[in-house]
């Protein structure tokens, strides 16, 4: 029942999306003040630069704990289901994701919450699958997180087949598993022409096999692009040998300005000179108990890069060197990348018009006709 047409399912071997608007401070652990802010009028704003940019889509952060330090980063965050459906309310054309945690959401309902905003968007809903990490999440939910990995994947697993059969079902049926019970569920409105497009991003050995199993795309942190082909390979290969075609995204944070040195001192002052080191330390804390989506030995030496941008890949430079970067992602094997700035709204623009034609330039990405 997969959906066929679908923004992000365009020929653009470059596509973009714009990750964790919906957080207060993005994906920059920073004091700066004009780091950004997660109001609904600024989520919407940037919403629509997107659309009519023809960036593919927009990508919440699911959180319900903050991260502590003097700007308790993330600890204000917008619901994303709720984010999304209105998100889709306010655009046209671009792929708006909800992020959803199978431990916290029930799946009867957040197939019903799902089909809605499907339907509200006219098929333009992404759904991006959480199997979760962060322990204060679950103690506030007064569930205890599964010590092995694994557990929380078959839960997720389960949690996204019930999602499935709901929109699937040609009757009232029972669901007797693992996790769920479950008995004379049926689901109506189903989605708007198809299951939406699926997403997960998992570093761990469990994580891939789930994501090559059920998602689109799945995501990756790349440490280094050069060393990233390798990886992706083997991701593809996988998906491969039980017939599916899961493509790989990568996650970046993007400083550009008209000159390497204005991009480079702008950089050094969020990320180094005004991190917010109390949240970081607490952040990489945090990833190095519960998570797998990083190496051990890259959370010791992305200390830098996790204050920057949640460690993700870093663009920082002048028009040219920003895009002749970003050529190097699809050519590491990547389908596309997110893109996150301090602040979004003003930094996005210059970025649109600097780097994007740079990129259709290079056959990267069509032109966008709106």
């Amino acid at each position: 029942m997969g959906r066929k047409h679908s923004p992000i399912l365009n020929n653009n071997r470059l596509k973009l999306g714009f990750f964790s608007p919906n957080c207060s401070s993005g994906m920059s652990v920073t004091k700066v003040p004009e780091r950004w802010v997660n109001s609904w009028d600024n989520n919407i704003q940037l919403a629509q630069l997107a659309d009519e940019a023809g960036i593919e889509f927009l990508l919440p952060i699911a959180r319900w704990i903050g991260y502590g330090g003097e700007t308790d980063f993330h600890g204000s965050v917008l619901e994303t289901v709720t984010w999304a459906t209105g998100l889709l309310a306010h655009t046209k054309r671009i792929n708006v994701f909800a992020t959803v945690h199978t431990a916290f959401i029930h799946p009867v309902v957040a197939a019903k919450q799902l089909a809605t905003a499907d339907q509200l968007g006219h098929g333009r809903l992404g759904l991006n699958v959480v199997a979760g990490w962060n322990k204060p999440e679950y103690d506030a939910f007064g569930i205890v997180l599964p010590e092995n990995h694994s557990d929380r994947y078959a839960l997720a697993q389960e949690w996204f087949d019930a999602v499935m059969r709901i929109w699937n079902h040609t009757g009232p049926f029972d669901w007797n598993g693992k996790f769920f019970h479950m008995k004379g569920i049926y689901g109506f409105p189903r989605p708007f022409d198809g299951a939406p497009p699926i997403m997960n991003a998992a570093g761990s050995g469990e994580g891939r096999e789930f994501a090559t199993r059920n998602a689109d795309f799945l995501f990756c942190i790349s440490v280094d692009l050069d060393q990233s082909k390798k990886e992706v390979a083997e991701i593809k290969e996988r998906a491969a040998k039980i017939g599916r075609n899961t493509g790989v995204f990568t996650l970046c944070h993007a400083v550009c300005r008209p000159t390497m040195k204005e991009a480079q001192d702008y950089y050094h002052y969020y990320s180094q000179e005004h991190a917010d080191w109390g949240a970081v330390d607490n952040l990489l804390r945090l990833q190095g108990l519960h998570a797998q989506s990083f190496p051990p030995e890259a959370l010791r030496t992305m200390r830098g890069r996790f204050s920057a941008g949640h460690g993700t890949y870093p663009l920082v430079g002048d028009p040219d060197t920003v895009a002749n970067e970003m050529a190097r992602i699809p050519e590491s094997g990547f389908a596309g990348t997110t893109l996150s700035f301090v602040d979004y709204v003003k930094e996005f623009p210059y970025f649109r018009d600097e780097v994007i034609p740079r990129l259709e330039k290079m056959g990267l990405r069509e032109k966008f006709k709106k």
